[in-house]
């Protein structure tokens, strides 16, 4: 009843609103324990409903306040039944104690989920991780809200998505709280336990406000403040072409061990020591833009993967040419010719399971819109981009919807462009760049979005 990408995790029968998690934590033993309340609203019809939860044991069970002893478990999921079915749009409140020694689930695409580390642990939650360290309704189309306590050894530092609050000491432990009121699928719920410290990063934002945070050991701290110093520029940048900064906080945490790849969650960003490498900052843009695609901008189905990571692959384009790098023209026709040597045996549409992490999708989205910036010309493009963005601040999206976008932004139809690209498994040739006048300098996208906005406005009312 998943997703088809994920046909084995998650339940469409219902939806998580707000899940409240009070967990305990002790890094000598690995042991976990707690409580998670979720309040979730039937979709369809039914007597029971499927949580997943893996490698942990339900001890016991309560809905609506009331001991529930209709439960079955199995290695991946807990099954709630009930005497009489439950409507479509009733509210529940189930709320599950649970316990065990969390480690991370084998998948398609590795191990997944948590992960003990030598002095602590992380969550790398992507795609199906999150039932590792709490139920969950493992669905990429149910994003809910979230306040998590956690509690664990006092020489421990964490960090968990969303906005940092009160931090309790009793005895030889620590509670520190978390409220994440933006809506968040379970994926992107990032967990960190360490002997790290904190450190601000003062990022300016176009309100006025500041944000970031840098959580990692404090004898690498010098190192990192410095190598991750750019994201300041970085923000502004992309706040430029994509609107305001849209999540509620900023943690960049960066742990002591090497990472094969950074990770991104909404609001926070892992990478590891080996990713302070000047070669290495072009991750720096990519995981910072997955806070307007991906955790903003949501995709609501596994399939359309390129709306992230194709996105995330551009800006860090337009991160090079505006630190006086490749050009995006310049970085597009280099990553064509390395894609143009792969095999062509991919749809960017529906790559399939096995594939949604291939590096040809991350590069052929990027491709396809370098492709657009080009057809549309760099104004109307970013004034789509800006809109895209905005327009669908903290929504769920699809590929149809950014086409039906993107058409609306063309007085040419479109739909060569998307076949191509798209629905095709040759890789197309990039179209020309459009010749510039010595000088031209396209205008920043927020100084047209307005008179674009009023000529599509127009041409509806005629």
């Amino acid at each position: 009843m998943g997703d088809q990408y994920t046909p084995n995790s998650g339940d469409s029968r219902y939806e998580v609103e707000r899940y409240a998690l009070d967990l305990t934590y002790t890094p000598r033993t690995n042991r976990l324990s707690g409580t998670a309340r979720l309040t979730l609203r039937i979709v369809e019809r039914t007597s029971a409903i499927r949580l997943d939860l893996v490698g942990l044991r339900a001890k016991k069970v309560r809905v609506n306040g009331a001991p529930h002893r209709d439960v079955k478990q199995t290695d991946h999921a807990l099954v709630v039944k009930f005497a009489e079915a439950r409507e479509a749009g009733a509210t529940l409140v189930v709320e599950i104690q649970y316990a065990g020694s969390p480690a991370p689930r084998r998948s398609h695409w590795g191990q997944l989920g948590w992960e003990e580390l030598e002095n602590g642990a992380l969550v790398a939650a992507q795609p199906t991780g999150a039932p590792t360290w709490f139920p969950c309704n493992d669905r990429i189309a149910n994003r809910a809200t979230y306040e998590i306590r956690f509690t664990t050894d006092a020489e421990f530092f964490v960090a968990i998505s969303g906005v940092p609050g009160e931090v309790t000491q009793r005895g030889g432990t620590r509670t520190w709280s978390f409220t994440s009121e933006v809506p968040t699928a379970t994926y992107l719920v990032a967990a960190h336990v360490g002997q790290y410290a904190e450190f601000p990063l003062n990022i300016p934002l176009r309100s006025g406000a500041t944000v970031g945070r840098l959580v990692t050991p404090r004898r690498q701290a010098p190192e990192m403040l410095r190598a991750f110093a750019p994201m300041v520029d970085m923000v502004r940048e992309f706040e430029a072409w994509f609107g305001p900064y849209p999540q509620e906080d900023l943690t960049v945490v960066v742990v002591e061990e090497e990472l094969e790849i950074p990770l991104e969650s909404q609001g926070l960003v892992t990478f590891g020591s080996n990713h302070a490498a000047a070669a290495e900052q072009r991750l720096l843009a990519h995981e910072l833009a997955h806070q307007w695609f991906g955790n903003s901008v949501a995709i609501s189905r596994w399939k359309d993967i390129w709306l992230n990571e194709g996105f995330c692959c551009f800006s860090e384009w337009i991160w090079a040419e505006a630190s006086g790098g490749q050009t995006i023209a310049q970085c597009a026709q280099e990553h064509h010719e390395l894609l143009s040597a792969l095999p062509q045996d991919l749809l960017l549409s529906n790559p399939g399971a096995a594939d949604m992490f291939d590096d040809r999708v991350y590069k052929r989205g990027a491709l396809l819109l370098e492709a657009l910036r080009r057809t549309l010309g760099d104004v109307q493009f970013r004034a789509l981009l800006l809109a895209w963005s905005t327009e669908n601040f903290h929504r769920q999206v699809r590929s149809e919807d950014f086409l039906r976008l993107a058409q609306s932004f063309s007085a040419d139809p479109l739909e060569g462009l998307w076949h191509s690209w798209l629905l095709d498994e040759k890789l197309p040739k990039l179209p020309k760049l459009p010749k510039l006048s010595k000088g031209d300098k396209a205008p920043k996208a927020e100084k047209v979005i307005a008179p674009i906005n009023q000529q599509k406005l127009t041409k509806a009312g005629k």
